[in-house]
């Protein structure tokens, strides 16, 4: 049995604790002798370890959550990883066949213990392989319905929902978002934006002195502040979506809280735009692959709208809230919301710290143009996001920015 004196405080487990953990605590194994735990993580704030038994084959994936951030060794609060849990158990609820099942949380430890998806690959490496995946934007747009317009009070009882409000507080990982994406990258007071060479004077003169655009960002850094929309993932990229042929599952919502829904939608829509880019500068480009990323974008975008209505008509019962007008209003906001933070993001990760695999590998004497491409697409659609109703429009906005590439 795990020693409770021993285990009474946090302390971040190596491969023998693993063992022993999941063996004597949590029972899923037998024995440790047929154990192998391997690190699998690749992020920066916390540990992850895949637990396998040869011997019968299962397998499981232990998460733990340090209190420091692991590149600059900065403070973090420890209950991100019990967010993180629980939102993986309500959208499993909500939609159990996009989220991996969680086995256990242990909250001494900030280890979350859950089901391994390792038969599903990451999104954002098979899209850089130029890999296609045609059921995308219909399992997308049913994941981002069915999990978040649940957990609104468009739906969920009013006091169950502040109570949620309070138990989704997520001040650590909230502030990173508000400095990364919603801050620095049109104010670099803390001088941590990365420009490529040669782009300097671009990005001072399109984001650092727009006043147009300090409005509009403003306005949606307020409203990622304070509008308790919904449970929101928080980080939803393609690095946070594992995806076959037969489906996807989503992973890593420890920047969960309760937020505009736009912001997961959004999110979604901007790291399609990144495999785009860089194949359109490749030598070996693939106009299929990049006939299917646009299509994704435009059909992401209509298909989340047609479910809204859908959902909307079956699961909403507040007879205020079954006003048509009242509506029609709540689906235009949210896709505003939604082209609003697909241009922050796009613009965050080519001016920010915290970069995206896809634009490191376009080659050098194509990069500069490729950014300016992007951030110019980004700033469109922050000023013009009350204005773009369709898919087309969308994809038809990047077709006209992208002639430079």
């Amino acid at each position: 049995m795990i020693n409770d004196v021993v285990y009474d405080q946090h302390f971040l487990m190596n491969a023998d604790d693993i063992k022993k953990f999941v063996v004597d605590h949590l029972k899923l194994f037998r024995k440790s002798e047929y154990l192998e735990v391997s690190e699998i993580g690749d992020g920066n704030i916390n540990y992850v370890y895949q637990v396998t038994d040869h011997s019968t084959g299962q397998t499981v994936v232990v998460k733990q959550a340090d209190k420091y951030l692991r590149s600059s060794g900065r403070r973090l609060d420890l209950s991100r990883n019990r967010i993180e849990s629980e939102i993986l158990q309500i959208q499993n609820k909500l939609a159990p066949e996009y989220i991996p099942e969680v086995y256990d949380y242990n909250e001494t430890l900030a280890a979350l213990t859950m089901e391994n998806i390792s038969e599903y690959k990451n999104m954002r490496y098979e899209l850089i392989d130029q890999r296609i995946f045609p059921t995308f934007s219909e399992d997308i747009s049913d994941f981002l319905i069915k999990v978040l317009i649940p957990t609104t009070d468009l739906v969920l009882e009013r006091g169950e929902k502040k109570t949620r409000v309070k138990s989704f507080t997520n001040i650590d990982m909230c502030d990173i978002s508000e400095d990364l994406v919603l801050t620095e990258p049109y104010d670099d007071y803390k001088k941590q934006n990365i420009i490529t060479p040669g782009n300097e004077e671009f990005v001072e003169a399109h984001l650092y002195a727009d006043e147009e655009l300090h409005a509009e960002v403003a306005w949606l850094r307020n409203n990622f502040m304070n509008n308790t929309q919904a449970l929101v993932h928080g980080d939803l990229h393609t690095g946070s979506i594992f995806i076959n042929q037969a489906g996807l599952k989503v992973i890593d919502p420890e920047f969960a809280f309760y937020g505009p829904m736009g912001y997961d939608i959004g999110n979604v829509l901007a790291h399609l735009l990144f495999p785009l880019v860089l194949d359109q500068t490749r030598n070996d480009s693939n106009e299929e692959f990049q006939a299917w990323l646009l299509t994704s974008i435009e059909e992401i975008f209509d298909k989340i709208c047609a479910k809204f209505n859908t959902f909307y008509e079956e699961n909403v019962d507040f007879k205020l809230y079954r006003n048509e007008q009242f509506k029609q209003h709540y689906l235009k906001s949210m896709m505003a919301d939604t082209l609003g933070y697909t241009g922050t993001e796009i613009i965050r990760r080519v001016v920010g710290d915290s970069k995206v695999k896809e634009l490191s590998l376009i080659a050098e004497d194509k990069k500069l143009e490729a950014e300016r491409v992007l951030v110019k697409y980004g700033i469109y659609l922050i000023k013009n996001r009350e204005n773009i109703r369709t898919g087309k429009e969308l994809v038809d906005i990047f077709n006209q920015c992208k002639e430079g590439i």
